[in-house]
């Protein structure tokens, strides 16, 4: 494998950088969960940042870059399934993509102009129309959350286009979730840095530093094995990637919000927009026991 990005890849890098940068702060009065930001969504889209995994020179793994870097912010929008999935299905997809998986309520449900429809072992496509969601504004999961309550024309997928939905889906999970860990621990290394106990910063307690490290090593764990996947369009890659994504973030969040005391649970710290929406992606695909599963068919 080689990581090593081309000058194509670096110039797309860096004005990834310069677009996410106008989005990384929070609004000062914003004390809420979902902070779902429809300017970025446009200005993705008229820079035509959805297209990369399908230029040439760009490729998939360029594609996940960009959705770990723009995970990272506080404002969230349809990025994921976009860029890695749509490129992927030799299908018309009209953005933004969001995912029903048996009957459950999803992220981006509510702005979606397409649905991936799992239902059990089948897996469809369908376009809602306007009256078909209805918005779960109490949700804690810090995105969009809608339910479906329209009924919809489902066009179900072969096995093999159902295969390739499911690794992908795999794939955007990691790669976003690798974003939100890195957010999440950033977040939670300043409080610690500036945040005094016993007359000294509480990042110069060694326990404290043992466990940051040890959340920093999950978080790059992540990211690589995202990466992999991403590179290698394989399904026994992008279900270890999500394995492994889903199980590191059960234990960095409660590491995070533990270390991060009464600030963490508080909706001033923008801590929760990163673990409350990793937590929204725990449980998606079947969660952590239908990744081991998946893993256990294509890797042994």
């Amino acid at each position: 494998m080689d990581f090593t990005l081309n000058e194509d890849q670096l110039a797309v890098a860096g004005e990834i950088d310069k677009l996410a940068a106008q989005f990384k702060s929070s609004p000062v009065d914003f004390h809420g969960f979902a902070l779902y930001s429809a300017e970025l969504d446009k200005q993705l889209e008229d820079n035509q940042f959805f297209d990369i995994a399908a230029m040439p020179e760009m490729g998939p793994l360029a594609a996940a870059l960009a959705v770990e870097r723009l995970a990272q912010l506080p404002y969230t929008a349809e990025v994921a399934l976009s860029m890695l999935l749509r490129p992927a299905l030799n299908i018309e997809l009209p953005r933004p993509i969001a995912v029903i998986e048996n009957g459950r309520p999803g992220r981006f449900v509510g702005v979606a102009k397409t649905l991936i429809i799992i239902d059990g072992d089948s897996v469809g496509i369908a376009h809602p129309q306007a009256g078909d969601t209805q918005a779960i504004p109490e949700s804690l999961f810090a995105y969009p959350m809608a339910k479906l309550v329209g009924k919809l024309d489902v066009q179900l997928l072969s096995e093999s286009e159902a295969d390739i939905v499911r690794t992908w889906l795999r794939v955007a999970c990691a790669a976003e979730m690798a974003g939100l860990l890195k957010a999440a621990i950033d977040a939670t290394v300043e409080h610690i840095s500036v945040r005094k106990q016993f007359g000294r910063p509480l990042g110069t307690l060694q326990a404290l530093r043992h466990r940051m490290a040890e959340c920093a090593v999950l978080a790059g764990g992540v990211r690589w094995l995202a990466l992999k996947a991403a590179w290698s369009a394989d399904a026994g890659d992008a279900a270890l990637a999500a394995l492994h994504a889903q199980e590191s973030a059960s234990r960095v969040i409660y590491d995070v919000h533990q270390m991060s005391g009464a600030m963490g649970m508080t909706l001033e710290m923008d801590l929760h927009l990163w673990t409350y929406r990793m937590k929204a992606l725990m449980s998606e695909l079947g969660g952590r026991s239908g990744q081991a599963e998946a893993a256990g068919k294509y890797c042994f």
